[in-house]
């Protein structure tokens, strides 16, 4: 791996294996030579499955998680969307109103080719409808020298891009403050992307030696280390 690009503040380019990868400060990944995005961790329905449990959490989030995907499609030139695992948070977002904005956004990107490589909630919630036309993989899923998973287990001959453990990294300041904020952390054989959801808590990463941090907040993207 070599060291980043900055196009913009909301994209920032980095060359692992040979190739060139946009870590995008909306918490996806897009790959230009294959016009492929990709996303970890969207869990949707997982505020639905939280309100049945009482939990005052707010409504629209898969609509909102939707038009967050509409705008990255529109930005970047996509003929491919990739999902790492957790699409489907629960059962419960096989309810008729979720469905119904899936199969709505689904009819407007229906010349896209969408994979979804089946994570933990995934087996839980049971797979997409066959309506929604996506394909339905078990990880590893190898895609040039990336092995597409959920978890970040390692591969013996390709590097692995996963979701699964949502890694943040805490800024700490003055008078014991700290910052949390999700990140996308690439080390080698390894890039590990944020969870593209909300509600999805995160597991802290540390700054070492032989791993780079990328911070994501407020529309940017940056390098938190060197």
């Amino acid at each position: 791996m070599t060291r980043n690009t900055p196009i913009d503040s909301a994209q920032l380019d980095v060359s692992v294996a040979g190739e060139t990868l946009c870590l995008l400060a909306d918490k996806a990944l897009y790959w230009p030579k294959q016009k492929t995005l990709l996303v970890a961790d969207i869990h949707i329905g997982k505020a639905a499955a939280y309100r049945a449990q009482g939990q005052p959490v707010p409504h629209g989030t898969t609509r909102q998680n939707l038009a967050r995907l509409d705008a990255l499609l529109g930005r970047h030139a996509c003929q491919r969307l990739i999902f790492l695992g957790d699409f489907l948070h629960a059962r419960a977002a096989h309810a008729p109103l979720t469905l119904a904005a899936l199969h709505q956004w689904r009819e407007q990107h229906a010349e896209l080719e969408i994979i979804l490589i089946r994570g933990n909630h995934d087996r839980h919630a049971g797979d997409p409808p066959a309506s929604l036309t996506m394909q339905v993989v078990d990880e590893p899923f190898l895609l040039g020298p990336w092995a597409l998973q959920h978890e970040p287990t390692a591969h013996p001959t390709h590097w692995v891009i996963a979701g699964h453990v949502h890694p943040v990294f805490a800024l700490r300041g003055r008078g014991r403050q700290r910052l949390r904020m999700p990140c996308f952390c690439l080390q080698p054989g390894l890039l590990l992307l944020p969870a593209f959801g909300e509600f999805t808590g995160g597991m802290l990463v540390a700054a070492e030696s032989d791993r780079r941090i990328y911070g994501v907040a407020d529309g940017h993207v940056w390098a938190l280390n060197s």
